[in-house]
């Protein structure tokens, strides 16, 4: 019986996976912020926050489905 010591995915998918990662946490970091009492800050529903942050970070999570589905072209 062979035993796989080699990972089951290649560098080129975990390299594509982080960087996914890194599009996600930009997404969220976009989202950003958090409230700093109970006065109203209409800077909550800006685009930024309501629209391209949700985007971005879904963007992040296909792009990560990819990256795991991704298969090189062999030699």
């Amino acid at each position: 019986m062979e035993e796989n010591k080699g990972f089951t995915l290649g560098k080129i998918n975990l390299i594509l996976i982080a960087v996914g990662f890194v599009i996600i946490v930009l997404g969220f970091f976009l989202m950003g912020g958090s409230t700093t009492g109970v006065e109203y800050n209409p800077d909550i529903f800006s685009a930024r926050r309501i629209t391209v942050a949700p985007m971005v970070s879904l963007f992040g999570f296909v792009f990560i489905i990819f990256a795991i589905l991704f298969k090189p072209k062999s030699k």
